[in-house]
């Protein structure tokens, strides 16, 4: 494990981009709410970005940090019923459609404590074909294997629920990359120090995100898309109105079979009074 300095980061972020991709957002405008892919308003995460399109999500991928700064996908009650009838084949792949230099390889997950930790859950693919495509390294960050097999199964299990429920969803989830050092594995894929998971409901208008530190835990916050915006420098929802981004909806509380619900925080507020000590450990003193 290495750890850059920010300033280092910095340095990468600002490297030349490599050429456009193939596929641009534009080419599967069905995965983002009006058509309009999440927009990367920070401008040092823009060099070396490559978006691409997959049959049950897209992605924009970096290849500053190696890993992707979103996935987005369309959930919907009748595909949330057919991943449920898939079965799961962990079949990790590096993307043969970036760049060697700019993905990341099994090589540099192994033996790393992390997690290959999806962005696009392979728990939300209609079909075997867009199974194997989630399993993509492109779809992956590093991840705490507490955090991935723990409380983000929860999350992921109640936005499946809540698209089940409701009909559908539109989901943005991505890494953030906050404080004064980031963690890189071999020195090439950087380690996120929080995770994000967005959504909105056409139903409702209303919007949300769940927002985690990536290390072990249960505590969660719930933001808004505006707040998630400072916090990523990525506007997942560009197309809905102010009015929808400013106030955060009520967020299901994650719901998993290995997940304790009674130690779950909800929105902000943890059911055991943690509030006060983890936004003064994880988001003042962090941020």
């Amino acid at each position: 494990m290495i750890r850059l300095a920010l300033s280092a980061l910095s340095l990468a972020l600002a490297a030349a981009a490599v050429p456009p991709a193939s596929a641009a957002p534009t080419d599967c405008p069905d995965k983002f709410v009006g058509g309009a892919a999440p927009d990367v308003v920070n401008p040092k995460l823009l060099p070396r970005t490559q978006p691409l399109c997959f049959s049950a999500f897209a992605i924009l991928h970096s290849g500053a940090v190696r890993t992707s700064l979103w996935s987005a996908e369309h959930l919907t009650r009748e595909g949330v019923r057919r991943a449920r009838e898939t079965s799961r084949v962990n079949t990790f792949h590096a993307d043969p459609r970036l760049p060697a230099a700019d993905r990341s390889e099994l090589a540099d997950y192994a033996r790393s404590g992390y997690d290959r930790g999806h962005l696009a859950p392979s728990g939300d693919m209609p079909d075997p074909a867009a199974q194997e495509e989630s399993f993509s390294l492109a779809n992956m960050i590093p991840q705490d294997p507490s955090l991935n097999r723990g409380l983000w199964e929860g999350i992921e299990s109640a936005v499946r629920n809540m698209a089940s429920r409701n009909g559908e969803l539109y989901v943005v989830t991505g890494p953030i990359y906050r404080g004064s050092e980031v963690k890189a594995l071999r020195g090439r894929v950087l380690v996120p120090t929080h995770v994000f998971k967005a959504v909105y409901d056409p139903r409702t208008g209303r919007s949300g995100a769940y927002l985690v530190a990536n290390a072990a835990g249960t505590d969660w916050k719930g933001v808004a898309i505006t707040e998630l915006a400072a916090l990523s420098g990525i506007d997942v929802f560009p197309a809905l109105p102010a009015s929808a981004k400013n106030a955060a909806m009520k967020l299901p509380d994650p719901t998993s079979h290995g997940f304790d619900r009674g130690v779950a925080q909800r929105n902000g507020e943890s059911i055991l009074g943690r509030t006060a000590e983890w936004l003064a450990r994880k988001v003042i003193r962090s941020w």
